[in-house]
């Protein structure tokens, strides 16, 4: 079983919206979307603490960008608004269940991988 399954990616006009999804197959701490262009480094967008809520976002997309969650449904999502070019990549949802480790930014925190959706913002 895919312990994370994403959808909602695709192509949009610079300004336009998507809304990206990630069900999980359980329990988790925090789940959190990371996004990689090509030649660049994968690089985290936004976290969300299942338990209280508390999100977190990069600077990049602050004020753009919103996660939220359904518990009931072991969901996250990223309400992605204002699109630019620079936001095309590869979108990955990522997911740990332990409530220790580094911070939240870092890949290594994570040991659920979604297997990512394509974004592209282009005119």
């Amino acid at each position: 079983q895919v312990p994370l399954v994403e959808s909602g990616g695709g192509s949009v006009q610079p300004g336009g919206s998507l809304r990206l999804s990630c069900v999980a197959d359980g329990y988790t701490h925090i789940m959190a979307w990371f996004r990689q262009a090509p030649g660049k480094e994968r690089e985290a967008v936004a976290c969300i603490y299942t338990g209280y809520g508390n999100t977190y976002y990069a600077d990049s997309v602050k004020g753009r960008f919103s996660i939220s969650q359904d518990n009931a449904k072991n969901t996250a999502y990223l309400q992605m608004n204002r699109l630019k070019a620079e936001d095309t990549a590869m979108y990955y949802c990522a997911a740990v269940r332990t409530a220790s480790g580094s911070k939240w930014m870092s890949p290594a925190r994570y040991d659920l991988w979604g297997q990512g959706t394509q974004v592209t913002v282009s005119s």
